[in-house]
């Protein structure tokens, strides 16, 4: 069975789902078997297209106007697809960009593949990109990452009281200005130093 998928940016009306509705009717895909939304393509709350994904078998294809509307990335579309895949479903692209993907066909399978492997490659890059830049930073005499918490006074203070036990852990949270899963992170219950602590006096 063919499935569809329709999905325009804008909630107010101002764009329409007729064009893609009239594509996906052509195509063979019923009108009761179209889902739809209309949110940004980068929202993970998209109703239509949750229902859409259930409402799919093994041996359905679903069909989408365009690869962008049912992605919210390349990311996202590899591993809805793999997804898919996995469940028997084919995927048909019907414009665009894309438009060569049919992955119920060796030709389009090949297609997709090549979409993944340019997601693959696209995170590489990007894990690459900051590792050498953390590294000219460390040249730099800079260091990345989360900034502490606590300062080496506040880590030493935290020590001091936690390790009285009629201390209020409220009150020291409340002096210090963290919360008390943030406090915790960096001394125990009895005061001892815990790994972010430890960094804090090393640093």
């Amino acid at each position: 069975m063919l499935i569809g998928y329709a999905r325009v940016s804008k909630a107010d009306g101002s764009q329409s789902l007729d064009l893609q509705r009239d594509a996906l009717l052509a195509v063979g895909v019923e009108e009761n078997q179209i889902y739809s939304d209309r949110a940004s393509g980068k929202k993970d709350d998209r109703s239509g297209l949750d229902a859409c994904l259930k409402a799919l078998r093994d041996g359905d294809v679903l069909v989408v106007w365009k690869l962008d509307r049912m992605g919210r990335s390349l990311h996202h579309l590899v591993r809805t697809v793999s997804m898919l895949s996995e469940r028997g479903i084919g995927l048909k692209v019907l414009t665009g960009q894309g438009a060569q993907i049919d992955t119920t066909t060796a030709a389009g399978r090949l297609s997709f593949g090549i979409f993944a492997a340019l997601a693959e490659f696209e995170t590489e890059l990007i894990r690459e990109r900051t590792l050498a830049g953390l590294q000219s930073a460390r040249a730099r005499g800079r260091t990345g990452g989360r900034k502490f918490a606590l300062s080496k006074s506040q880590v030493r203070l935290a020590q001091a009281a936690m390790a009285n036990r009629d201390t209020s852990v409220a009150e020291l949270c409340k002096e210090l200005g963290v919360t008390p899963v943030t406090l915790y992170r960096y001394v125990d219950p009895k005061g001892n130093l815990r790994d972010s602590g430890k960094r804090v006096l090393a640093s």
